[in-house]
């Protein structure tokens, strides 16, 4: 196993309501030594979650929201923050309801994936939402989601779609649309 570098000098270098900008010194086990930035979230975080809603044997659900990263409206999974003294299914199923106006009767971790671990500390924890029905809830969000189905044998044109670029939901998709496939409830 590899040496992991050693810290030894860390400043949080800015800031904004959401996060912090902190800049790490690093010695690597060969003596180099570099500076690396990596955004950090305020506070302890309990995390987030991503569901892969399944409206039936083929169909996942999409929602679609305005992305300030990329000023423009993108389609996406279902996605929060987990709230304090919330396990990750119930945040997962609460999140389903306030985005997409449904509920799970069958909630499954799959993994936990990172945006882009060179610069960001964050991860999301992936869940697989089965046995859907209509249930809405009011959630924090600024709009109404129209929420839209894609066929998981359709994935390679959404990651050409200009409305979606999200890789952690792309990944998402594929991963379940091959668990499905194992579990042989989805046929290819």
């Amino acid at each position: 196993m590899r040496q992991k570098p050693t810290i030894f000098d860390r400043e949080i270098v800015a800031s904004s309501r959401l996060f912090f900008i902190e800049e790490v010194q690093l010695r690597f086990s060969n003596g180099i030594e570099r500076t690396y930035e990596r955004l950090v979230g305020r506070g302890a975080g309990c995390g987030a979650v991503m569901i892969v809603a399944m409206i039936d044997t083929y169909y996942a659900l999409l929602v679609e929201e305005y992305c300030a990263g990329t000023d423009k409206y993108e389609f996406s999974l279902p996605k929060g923050l987990i709230e304090p003294g919330e396990n990750i299914l119930a945040a997962a199923n609460r999140e389903l309801r306030e985005e997409a106006g449904y509920s799970a009767r069958q909630l499954e971790h799959i993994t936990e994936l990172s945006l882009s671990p060179g610069y960001m500390s964050h991860k999301i924890q992936v869940v697989l939402a089965t046995d859907l029905y209509e249930e809405r809830a009011e959630g924090d969000e600024p709009e109404f989601m129209r929420v839209e189905r894609i066929n998981l044998r359709d994935l390679s044109m959404l990651a050409q779609n200009a409305q979606f670029s999200e890789g952690r939901a792309l990944a998402a998709l594929y991963l379940v649309r091959d668990l499905l496939t194992q579990y042989g409830a989805f046929i290819a």
